[in-house]
Parts: structure tokens; C-alpha cells; sequence
């Protein structure tokens, strides 16, 4: 359980009804509600003329948001909508300076990553993960992710039991009027501990008293890059080498077995034509169909759209379609009351990937891997009819609604409004037991994810005189969250046939609710569910004077069920300051058409997710002898162990918190002709948890501590030009969006220097995304290269003598041992620049754009390459780091860039945790060309409620510069490690119609 109140002071970046800084309250609670122009000026066309028989709540016209607000913050969803994305993720991608967009793979529908401001945490696992995102809000709607305490009972933690379908796969563009990227705490403060990783706030298309109608449309088809096969000579003439060099009779020692797949080259399957990309790599076509229709009176109006989006991957089969209807109602009995209702519901169907690894650690079960699947088209093709001798079915439900309640009393308004997110999936598998060397498989998974938001404010106008003017609100947020999942897997079906988990329906039955064609004792179930809430209490204040100054303040008490019941509030405060410098000192400059300076500081609480730090010591399941996750018992009675590798959960923790501060100016010149915003920040979060090794005499790996801060400071810039006038035959404009970030980490718990967490080291006044590896310097080709120590010993590995073959590891200490000592923290996980970069070329009705992604400063470790060299380590282990997929034969990366290094040593010499596999993953994208002609005034002369009529042919994914030699870039995960699994994001060519009548 969780309870969060808040009070809050809020102002100067509020729109119309929350004044502080807070487009996105405003937003929230304006969205398709506004009715007067106030909780409309939100963007710089604010002062036209507007729909006044809009139906909706207004809130306060005492809106200072517009001078706190950076320009770089909004963006355009007529330009974003022109990309065939599945996901809010891969719309933003590159748009707004400050957010970078991770996406580990092309497969459709899967999860993407967002980060804003960098990584407030160590990114250790899916917990972190979940713990960094941003906060969504969709029309006053906070949008609910999908929780990973479900990887709590997986063996692998490689994806998510469940359908694991992106969750933001429910934004249709075509129905989206302003998205707004809020990142410093002036803007989110709203929000409270839930957005302090940042706000994406997104308002939809509104109603109006007119009727409408618009439709959009496009069909395209993906392609795949093409790709260099390899079959089985390629790979014996690749090992050959090592053979040749390290052996004398073609054995390194009397255990060394030389593969069977590979000793026999009249085997035609791995030997002969390596044409499995025939039923791997495909075309897919691509199309998105979405309608909408609006109207009604000054006293009641609607609008109710409907859709659907098709995105084909062009490997393994890989698929995503989603459905999408949206409806809303305002309602205006009295002139003073108003009444608003929304509904926004999707469904997702996505067909997933086949690989071998995920399909092994869905089934926690390991069969011979001593071969890999053959390269050859027919070997493959009979592979995958054994597949689809089974289902792997995926649908995701996903539900937004609210209703609110508006009483506007000219000075004094009150807004009440019940808020819904709700997403559910379904997974339901069954695996053939020619798989599974006879051992078929069946699973069902059900879970869900809900908040429900009770947002309740009130504010009032207060002008003492022309020069002074005032406004406070106060208001109060509850929130419930819950989650919850039933799964259930089993082995050994009675055959291949009934591929169902059936059970004994009859209740008189003594083995009712029993399963009927699986084993029982072979069956694995699990229920689990976790709930936290939140209730928060704020007021605000805003004040300007003479239309130059802005001041704002704000105070939050926040109190949290997944806090410890100690330590259950936390307060927070947050200042922020506006100057009108055009006003004060350039009122008559021609030149400078505005200019603004802004500032806040403050402090917030940062949001427990895991409901688990708030109840002390505890007791979990663990995994048994099997592999399994299971319960113990003892003579008939369940029994639960301490969760010792999980950490030790005493008593007395705390809120972490964050503090923020940031200074930015708002520039437009010539006539608005050049528009310029810069935002320098500074944040640092504060007493995070972390398991500090400890414990040890109780059975525990470690202790869960306060005390981790992590420092982001950087710059983010946007700058847009007119350089060629629409006003002329050929117009251009351009505009660039960029952000510097570094990350620092400022304390540990304990007062600790420095802590080794699996193959990752934190460091005090290091990045915390940087990666611990061994400096390369050769190769020891002969014995005597080997040096010798003070103490008349060879160099050593972690007590392993170096021989020749071994690599020449630098010895940073000196100490004649190579170790962790002799580890150096090198490179980023995460881009210490990023940004995109557009331009759009018109003449007379046409538009050409081009719209460029970059990153630079990041480093991957290409682990596909050292995977693909530790052969010998590799070789017929039958774990799951021992799978190989089809792609196993592609060729990729550089082999040349590597020296022989002997593959049977005992040091482990290419391992993946060294600088020889670290690379420059810095990169250059052109992700869209566009081509548009407008046909609005041909068709306008026609019918006269033409508003717009255009058709756009694009191309997307067109090139990329890089100098990485891996696959792509992008491909990989929160880890930095580039494992070889990230799907190609295919080269996707569309034609389209925009209409608007």
C-alpha cells in the first residue's frame, strides 16, 4: 500500500490553469476541455483567434507559462506523424533536445527506452530501468508502464514473462494536437516524485462546434538490409586458423573434440548453400488508416476516431498490428458547469521472434546445443515447421479514460477530474516436442497494470492593480496503482495434439481443477500482485510584475505506501523566476523580437517503485535443484527462506530525493526568423538505494542502504531559422536540437569509495554507464615475452600463469598480477551528445524534408564478435550463453581487427570485458526523406470545407555513418553490450494522404 501527499506553491510554468510552470497540469486538465483562450496558450500562436464554441473547462487566464517555458520543449505531431512508428518512443526519437530514445531492436511492438537529462541511476537491471523512465501524461491521464517485478520468478531475465508489448503502442499520431517534453522541475513539479525523471505530456485533437472530418492514410513496404551469409567452410577455415597455429597433430589436447557439424564437409546442411535468409529476412508491407469526426453545438460536442496501424518486421516472421478508437464528449448544461469524458482504447497483436534463446529461457529448459540450426534454406524451412507445429500468442489491451467536472466563477475556478490507465496481456504458448527433444511445452500468462487518479484543484485570480498581479491554487491528487499476473507453465503433454492446460471441470471430481494432459506434478503456478498508493495536498503562487518579472513558488508534502511507515512524508519546495528582457531593455528594438530569462531550483521526492523496501524483513521463494522457481516445503507445509541474494531490507529507509536547478533564455530575431533556446541544468538525485555487500554471517549477499547520489549536469539547444521566407517561390527552413550530458557519481552508501556489482564498478567522480575492462597492448608470442615479477614469478591472470598465445595485458599497479585492479573504467554507455537535425525545402507545393539523428561520445562492447571467437568456451556447453541462432551464420564486424589469440587458455583471452572490444558507436542517421505535395487549393475550388488535402511519398532508415563495425548502432541495450539479438530496423518506403474537411 502507498499514500503520497503533497503540498505544492505552484506558478510560473503553469499554462492557464496552473500557472507555475506546468503546461502539463494545464494541459492535463485543459487537453480537448479548454473553452476559453486561456488554457489554450500553450503554444506560440496562442494570441489567434480561437474556437470560442469549444466546450470545455477553463481554468485560470493568469498563465505565465509562456515566458518560463523552453522553446526546445514542443513539438510538432503534424511532422512526427509522417513516420510509420508503432511507438511514442520511435516518434520522439531525436526530436527534443534533452531526451534521448534507446530502441534495442526493429522486432514491432517491443519496448523501447526513454531518458531525459541522463540516467538518474546505475542501469543494473529492469528494475533501474523502470526506475529512470519518464513520466507520460496523456490529456491529464498518467500513464501506467508495466512493472518488472515479474522478472522476480525468471530464471532468465533476458525479456519479461508476458506479452512484453511496448505500452506507449497506444499513441496515434493522427490524433495528437501538442506534445510537450518537460524537464526541469519549474515544469514538473506538478507531477510531484512520479515526474522526476521528466514529463512527456501529450494533448489530443479537441472537439469543436464545426463539423469536421479528417482521414489519413498510408501503405508502405519494409525492407531488409542486405546481409553477407556464411556457411560451414567459412567457419572451419576460421577456427582452422587457431588449429594451424596452437596445435601440431589438429587436437589442442585429448579433451578437444572438433565440432561434428563442422568435421565433415560433404555435410551438405552446413556445407553446402547458406540460403536461410530466403526464410529469415523478408519484405513486409506496412500501412496505417486512421478517421475522425467532430461537431457539434456551443452547449454539447464530440469527437469520436477510429484506427489501425500495421507494422511488419522484415525478420523471423515478426509482426505488430494494433486497432485504436478514441471518444470524447463535452458537455455544457449551465454556463458555469461543464462536464467532459474521454475514452481512448487499443489493442495490440504481435506476432514475436523465434529465437532460440528467448524461446529457452521462456521454457527453463536446456537441450543439446552441440549444434547450431543449419544455414541451408531446407534444414532451416523443417526447423520452422516443427515451430509452427505451436502458437506463440500475444495480444495486449490498453485503456485510457477520465471524466471532469468544470465550475468556472470568473475569478475562481474548480476542477475536478477521475483519471483511468489501464493495460492487460495475454501470452498463451505451446512448443511441439520435437523442439524439446521430446518434452513439449505449454504456458499461459494474464496480468495487468492499473492506476486509477482522483485530481482535484481550485484556483483564483487576484489583480491588486495593472503592475501587480496574482494567482494561487491549491489542490489534491490521490493515485492507486496495482499490479498483478497469474502464469502457469508445465512440460510433458500427453501428445503434441492438445495443446491446451485443460483441467478437471466437474466439482465432484476429486481431482477438480486439476490438469488433465499435463503431468501435475509438472506443472508450475504462480500468482502475484503488487499494490502501492499515492495522495498528495499542494497549493501555489504566482505574481508578475508589470508583465517583466515572474516569480513562482511551490511546496509539496508527499507521502508514499511503499515507503517505510517512519519515513512515510516527504516535503518538497521549488522556486522558480522569469525577466522579460525584450520588455525591460529592448522594447523598440526591431531586431530582437523577444527575449526571456528563466530560472528554478528546487527539490523533489523520488518515487519507490517496489513495494518490497517498505516492509522490513521478508521472505520470498527460491529457485530449486530443477531450475525452477518454486516454493519449498517441509513435510506438507509451505516454507519461505529470507530473500538472501536478493539483499537484507532493514529498517529506517528513506525518501530519495532530487535537486534541481537550471538557467535558460528564449530568443526570437528578425521577425521571429531565428528562434534560439538554451537551457544550462544541474541535477543530482540523492540517497537512492543500493545493496552494499554486507550480511554475510546472516546468509545475505548484501544489505539494502541509502546513501547513492548521481550527478547529470549538461546543455540542452535549440535553434530553428527561416533562412528562405515562405513569402518567396522557394522557402527554407531549418533547425537543429542538441544536448550535452554528463553523469557523475557523488556518493555510495556507507560513505563507500568505490563498489563492484557483477562486472560493473561504481566509482565516486566516475559516470556510472561506464564500462570495467582490461587494457590490450598484444600478444605474448613467445614464453619469454611473459614478464617476471619482483618475487621471480611470471606474469599472472588472477593466479593463472601468461604464456605465450595469452593477451599482453597491461599491468596498471604494478604489482606483476593482472586483476581487477588492473581494470579501467573507458567509454559511455550512453551519448554524450545527442540530437537530430532537420530541414524542410519548399517550392510552390512542394516540401522536401530531411530530417538527420545523431550521437556522439558513445561506446558499445561488441560482445557478438568476442562470442564469436570464444568458440572453444562456447562449444557445446549446454547453457543458455551457448545458444546460437540462424544468425550465427551472417557475417558481421571485423575479424581482421583481432590477433590469434590461443582460444584454450585458461585466462579466457577474449573475453568480452576488454578495450579491444570496446568501439566508437558514435553515428550519423538520415531517418526520414520526405517528399510532399499540398493539393489543398486545387481541391478547395472544388468543395470549399476543404481544409487540407496533401500526399507525401517517404523513405525512412535511408543511411548510416558510423564507425562501428557490429550490426547497427542502435541495436543494443541499457547495457552497452551488443550481443548480436537486436532485429534490423529496416529501410521502410510509404505513400500517403493527409485530408481535412
Amino acid at each position: 500500500m502507498r499514500i503520497i501527499a503533497t503540498i505544492t506553491f505552484l506558478g510560473v510554468l503553469c499554462t492557464a490553469t496552473y500557472p507555475f510552470g506546468n503546461t502539463a497540469r494545464s494541459a492535463c486538465i485543459s487537453n480537448n476541455l479548454s473553452f476559453n483562450e486561456s488554457f489554450l496558450q500553450q503554444t506560440d500562436t496562442a494570441k489567434k483567434s480561437v474556437d470560442t464554441g469549444i466546450v470545455g473547462i477553463a481554468g485560470s487566464k493568469k498563465s505565465i507559462e509562456k515566458k518560463m517555458q523552453s522553446k526546445g520543449n514542443r513539438l510538432d505531431p503534424k511532422k512526427l506523424s509522417v513516420f510509420p512508428a508503432m511507438s511514442l518512443q520511435q516518434y520522439l526519437k531525436g526530436e527534443s533536445a534533452g531526451l534521448y530514445v534507446q530502441e534495442p531492436s526493429g522486432e514491432p511492438g517491443t519496448v523501447q527506452h526513454m531518458f531525459i537529462h541522463g540516467t538518474s541511476q546505475p542501469l543494473l537491471s529492469a528494475r533501474e530501468l523502470f526506475a529512470t523512465q519518464p513520466l507520460v501524461v496523456l490529456d491529464g491521464v498518467p500513464l501506467v508502464g508495466e512493472h518488472p517485478f515479474a522478472f522476480d520468478i525468471q530464471q532468465f531475465k533476458y525479456d519479461r514473462i508476458g506479452p512484453a508489448t511496448n505500452t506507449l503502442a497506444n499513441i496515434n499520431m493522427a490524433n495528437i494536437k501538442s506534445i510537450e517534453v518537460l524537464k526541469d522541475l519549474s515544469s514538473t513539479a506538478i507531477y510531484g516524485p512520479k515526474g522526476a525523471n521528466g514529463v512527456i505530456l501529450i494533448t489530443t485533437n479537441a472537439p469543436g462546434t464545426k463539423r469536421r472530418i479528417t482521414f489519413d492514410s498510408y501503405v508502405g513496404l519494409a525492407q531488409p538490409n542486405s546481409v553477407t551469409t556464411i556457411n560451414g567452410k567459412f567457419e572451419n577455415d576460421f577456427r582452422r586458423q587457431f588449429y594451424n597455429k596452437y596445435t601440431a597433430n589438429g587436437n589442442y589436447s585429448e579433451n578437444d573434440v572438433y565440432p561434428l557439424y563442422l568435421s565433415d564437409s560433404l555435410n551438405n546442411a552446413f556445407y553446402g548453400a547458406s540460403n536461410w535468409t530466403d526464410e529469415y529476412y523478408k519484405s513486409e508491407v506496412v500501412y496505417g488508416v486512421n478517421a475522425s469526426i467532430s461537431g457539434g453545438t456551443e452547449r454539447a460536442n464530440f469527437r469520436f476516431s477510429l484506427g489501425t496501424l500495421r507494422s511488419g518486421g522484415v525478420a523471423d516472421d515478426t509482426g505488430a498490428d494494433r486497432y485504436d478508437t478514441r471518444f470524447i464528449i463535452n458537455m455544457k448544461p449551465v454556463s458555469w458547469f461543464t462536464v467532459s469524458a474521454m475514452v481512448n482504447a487499443n489493442q495490440v497483436m504481435r506476432q514475436r521472434n523465434r529465437n532460440v534463446r528467448d524461446r529457452l529461457s521462456q521454457v527453463n529448459y536446456i537441450p543439446d546445443l552441440s549444434s547450431p540450426i543449419a544455414p541451408n534454406k531446407d534444414y532451416y524451412s523443417s526447423y520452422l515447421s516443427e515451430f509452427n507445429k505451436g502458437f506463440d500468442k500475444n495480444k495486449t489491451n490498453i485503456i485510457e479514460g477520465y471524466v471532469k467536472l468544470g465550475v468556472n466563477l470568473g475569478k475562481f475556478n474548480f476542477i475536478s477530474t477521475l483519471g483511468l490507465d489501464y493495460n492487460e496481456g495475454t501470452r498463451d504458448i505451446f512448443f511441439a516436442r520435437t523442439l524439446l527433444q521430446s518434452t513439449n511445452y505449454a504456458s499461459n500468462y494474464y496480468g495487468y497494470n492499473q492506476r486509477a487518479t482522483i485530481d482535484n484543484v481550485a484556483t483564483y485570480d487576484y489583480d491588486l492593480n495593472e503592475d501587480h498581479k496574482f494567482n494561487f491554487s491549491a489542490g489534491s491528487i490521490i493515485q492507486y496503482d496495482k499490479y498483478r499476473y497469474s502464469y502457469a507453465y508445465a512440460y510433458k503433454g500427453s501428445n503434441d495434439f492438445i495443446k491446451l492446460n485443460l483441467l478437471e471441470s466437474d466439482p465432484n471430481n476429486g481431482n477438480y481443477l486439476q490438469p488433465t494432459v499435463f503431468r501435475r506434478e509438472l506443472v508450475y503456478k504462480f500468482l502475484d500482485k503488487t499494490r502501492n498508493n499515492q495522495v498528495s495536498f499542494y497549493g501555489k503562487a504566482d505574481y508578475t510584475y508589470k508583465e517583466k518579472y515572474s516569480f513562482s513558488a511551490i511546496l509539496r508534502g508527499d507521502a508514499s505506501s511503499n515507503q517505510q511507515p517512519t519515513n512515510r512524508w516527504f516535503y518538497a519546495p521549488v522556486f522558480s523566476a522569469g525577466w522579460d528582457i525584450k520588455k525591460e531593455f529592448l522594447a523598440t528594438n526591431s531586431t530582437v523580437s523577444s527575449l526571456n530569462l528563466r530560472a528554478s531550483a528546487g527539490r523533489m521526492g523520488r518515487y519507490e517503485n517496489f513495494d518490497n523496501y517498505a516492509q522490513g524483513p521478508q521472505y520470498t521463494a527460491f529457485i530449486g535443484f530443477t531450475g525452477n522457481l518454486i516454493t519449498p516445503g517441509y513435510n506438507g507445509f509451505a516454507v519461505l527462506n529470507r530473500p538472501y541474494t536478493a539483499g537484507s531490507v532493514g529498517y529506517d529507509l528513506k525518501w530519495a530525493y532530487t535537486d534541481q536547478a537550471s538557467l535558460g533564455i528564449n530568443g526570437s530575431f528578425l521577425n521571429d526568423r531565428i528562434t534560439a533556446s538554451v537551457d544550462a541544468y544541474f541535477k543530482e538525485d540523492k540517497n537512492m538505494l543500493l545493496g552494499v555487500p554486507s550480511g554475510a554471517e546472516y546468509g545475505y549477499t548484501s544489505v539494502i542502504k541509502n546513501g547513492m547520489a548521481i550527478r547529470n549536469t549538461g546543455l540542452d539547444v535549440a535553434i530553428s531559422a527561416n533562412i528562405l521566407p515562405a513569402e518567396k517561390l522557394f522557402s527554407w527552413n531549418s533547425s537543429i536540437n542538441l544536448n550535452f550530458n554528463q553523469n557523475k557519481l557523488t556518493a555510495l552508501p556507507g560513505g563507500l569509495n568505490q563498489l563492484i556489482i557483477g562486472d560493473r564498478l561504481l566509482k565516486i567522480g566516475e559516470a556510472v554507464d561506464r564500462y570495467w575492462v582490461l587494457t590490450n597492448e598484444g600478444i605474448y608470442n613467445t614464453d619469454s615475452e611473459v614478464p617476471v615479477n619482483s618475487g621471480g614469478y611470471k606474469l599472472s591472470y588472477n593466479g593463472i600463469g601468461l604464456k605465450a598465445g595469452d593477451p599482453r595485458w597491461k599491468d596498471l599497479n604494478g604489482d606483476g598480477a593482472i586483476n581487477n585492479e588492473d581494470r579501467t573504467l573507458t567509454g559511455h554507455a550512453l551519448p554524450l551528445v545527442s540530437g537530430g537535425f532537420n530541414n524542410d525545402f519548399s517550392y510552390k507545393k512542394w516540401t522536401l524534408g530531411l530530417n538527420f539523428y545523431f550521437n556522439l561520445g558513445r561506446e558499445l562492447v561488441n560482445q557478438e564478435m568476442a562470442n564469436r571467437f570464444d568458440f572453444v568456451n562456447r562449444e557445446g556447453q549446454n547453457n543458455i550463453n551457448s545458444v546460437r541462432e540462424i544468425t550465427f551464420w551472417e557475417k558481421r564486424g571485423d575479424y581482421s581487427k583481432y590477433l590469434l589469440y590461443n582460444p584454450w587458455s585458461s585466462v579466457a583471452p577474449y573475453q568480452a570485458n576488454q578495450d579491444i572490444f570496446v568501439e566508437n558507436a558514435s553515428f550519423l542517421k538520415l531517418r526520414t526523406l520526405s517528399l510532399t505535395y499540398d493539393l489543398t487549393e486545387f481541391f478547395k475550388k472544388k468543395a470549399a470545407n476543404v481544409q487540407k488535402f496533401q500526399v507525401y511519398g517517404s523513405v525512412h532508415n535511408v543511411f548510416t555513418l558510423t564507425k562501428y563495425t557490429g550490426q547497427d548502432p542502435e541495436l543494443v541495450s541499457y547495457t552497452g553490450y551488443d550481443t548480436g539479438y537486436g532485429m534490423q530496423i529496416p529501410r521502410t518506403f510509404t505513400l500517403g494522404v493527409k485530408m481535412d474537411f
